[in-house]
């Protein structure tokens, strides 16, 4: 590195981190950290994206007035006994295929 790599207005010279470098690496390591501070104070932060505002009344976590949450599945309209049938069909089918389903829905083995 020359001295023309380094501008005259950065305020570090290639002879002063010679001579900071000579009196230890703790000494170095304090100025380049305390430069890195100086740089990021001078940064501008970001500007917070501007948030949409809330509708007037608009109660957090709430549906919005007018509006509600949607209702049951259609499936919890069947009833149990459907539900156990087409389970016992399934798990016949699944364990057993071999032999003849009992779960009530399905036609007679000869009919088939």
């Amino acid at each position: 590195m020359n001295d023309h790599v380094i501008p005259d207005d950065d305020g570090i010279q290639v002879d002063d981190v010679k001579a900071i470098h000579r009196e230890g690496p703790g000494e170095l390591r304090a100025l380049l950290r305390a430069q890195i501070a100086i740089g990021r104070s001078r940064r501008e932060d970001a500007p917070k994206p501007v948030a949409p505002p809330k509708p007037p009344g608009h109660r957090p976590g709430a549906w919005p007035t007018g509006s509600s949450p949607p209702g049951p599945p259609p499936e919890w309209s069947i009833p149990k006994h459907v539900w156990d049938a087409a389970v016992r069909h399934y798990s016949n089918e699944e364990h057993r295929p071999d032999q003849p389903c009992d779960c009530g829905n399905c036609p007679p083995e000869e009919t088939r």
